[in-house]
């Protein structure tokens, strides 16, 4: 998305190449300031506190099985 952002930065219309560079800059910052920091450092210092689900949304869940674990554990 950003390499799409700043092709437009570098095209003729006036009006976008503002536009296209906040969008690439916006893009770029959250990619990697965000997710590829900010995110996992936060998710480090709250530990299993991270991924607590409350009973009752736990409850409106599906039991989802991707893997298969259930059917094979079965056999």
């Amino acid at each position: 998305m950003v390499a799409v952002f700043s092709a437009f930065v570098f095209g003729h219309n006036e009006m976008v190449r503002p536009i296209a560079f906040a969008l690439a800059v916006g893009v770029l910052l959250d990619a990697f300031l965000v997710r590829m920091t900010l995110v996992p450092a936060v998710m480090a210092l709250f530990g299993r506190a991270a991924w607590w689900l409350p009973r009752w949304l736990d409850a409106l869940l599906p039991n989802v099985d991707v893997e298969g674990e259930r059917g094979a554990a079965r056999r």
